[in-house]
């Protein structure tokens, strides 16, 4: 019996060595551990990404007195704007400067506003952005938290002379990087806030959202490749509209 069972173990161990253990068992995939480390480091060394636009700040010059520059500032949807060959032109033959960030919240356009707004001494800026405090990029927020932020960057915007237009959140019904947190109705709710806001504080609120959004809240068919992220066709609609609220702020 002793050698029987002796055979019956040495053939387990030769199955397990041929292969059929390792099958049953997938094993864990490879980590770079210092890769992810060194991405982590990064983004904590410069939280805000204050260095993203900090050589194009230095090389912009004064403009003539007959041109008025205007900012839009924001996230990945301002920053998209122009920069990539499916989102159309940016405003051409226009004074105006992009300063979007992809995946940015409010605490961190409001770290950079001084460096990227206030210091290019626009007439006017186009605050567009919200929609990653409720997708919890930065990590989890309360509406009170991003209505503070806004009322911060108007207050700077305000105090150096700038005039300042709010534009609404665009429509999503769900976000591709963090499915399932149903941000529809959270987007409608905080625009209402930024709407009455903009009332009460003598600001443009800019309305993006009652010409982008079908009937459930999120993105109409058509406009964005991912439901969140305009395509030509998007911004194509977001220009006139961001075009008359400039020419109503600065009285052209």
């Amino acid at each position: 019996m002793k050698s029987v069972a002796c055979l019956f173990l040495a053939g387990l161990m030769i199955v397990e060595t041929a292969g059929w253990g390792q099958a049953t068992v997938p094993a864990a995939p490879a980590v770079d551990t210092d890769k992810q480390i060194a991405a982590m480091k990064a983004k904590l060394d410069d939280w805000p990404q204050l260095n993203r636009y900090k050589a194009e700040n230095a090389a912009l010059g004064p403009l003539p007195s007959s041109e008025d520059r205007v900012v839009f500032y924001g996230d990945s949807i301002t920053d998209a704007w122009g920069r990539r060959p499916d989102t159309g032109e940016f405003f051409p033959a226009k004074p105006y400067v992009n300063r979007g960030i992809s995946g940015q919240t409010t605490p961190q356009m409001v770290i950079r506003f001084r460096q990227d707004v206030i210091n290019l001494h626009p007439r006017a800026v186009v605050i567009l952005a919200g929609t990653n405090d409720i997708a919890g990029n930065t990590g989890p927020m309360t509406p009170e938290m991003t209505e503070d932020n806004f009322r911060s960057m108007v207050d700077l915007a305000k105090a150096n002379g700038i005039r300042v237009i709010v534009a609404s959140i665009l429509p999503a019904a769900d976000y591709p990087w963090k499915p399932g947190m149903a941000p529809a109705g959270k987007i409608k709710t905080l625009n209402a806030w930024l709407a009455g806001y903009a009332t009460n504080h003598s600001i443009t609120y800019l309305d993006y959202y009652s010409a982008m959004a079908d009937d459930n809240g999120g993105m109409k068919a058509g406009l964005s490749s991912d439901g969140v992220h305009p395509n030509a066709k998007g911004y194509a609609i977001m220009a006139p509209l961001a075009q008359a609220a400039i020419d109503k702020v600065i009285g052209k």
